[in-house]
């Protein structure tokens, strides 16, 4: 099973997230679940750094299965507000997936 964990600050905003695990929802190279976690999750990244021009820390494992991103606390305020925007939306992305496939994919907040 996919997890992905959300962790939100005092003021509900999002400070990073967490994907571990894999789904086995199909043979390798054939995971649809993993595949559709995986690109939500590294285009939301790959947004923040083209649109709010910041570098967040990344964290990945090895052979997959394992992707941490965590917000600078140096964002300048329009920046963390426009990586606040696309981090829901990927958010959503993910809940739609645990819609159709919660058997594969758990979606948590901290």
């Amino acid at each position: 099973m996919v997890e992905v964990i959300v962790e939100r600050n005092d003021q509900n905003e999002i400070i990073s997230f967490e994907l571990s695990g894999h789904a086995n929802s199909g043979p390798y190279g054939h995971d649809l679940v993993c595949a559709a976690a995986s690109a939500v999750s590294f285009g939301a990244i790959n947004s923040i750094i083209s649109l709010c021009n910041v570098e967040p820390e990344i964290e990945q494992g090895e052979k997959g299965g394992y992707l941490k991103m965590t917000l600078s606390s140096q964002m300048d305020d329009e920046s963390f507000t426009k990586a606040q925007t696309l981090l829901e939306g990927m958010i959503v992305s993910i809940q739609t997936i645990e819609n159709d496939y919660g058997e594969y994919i758990k979606l948590s907040t901290q």
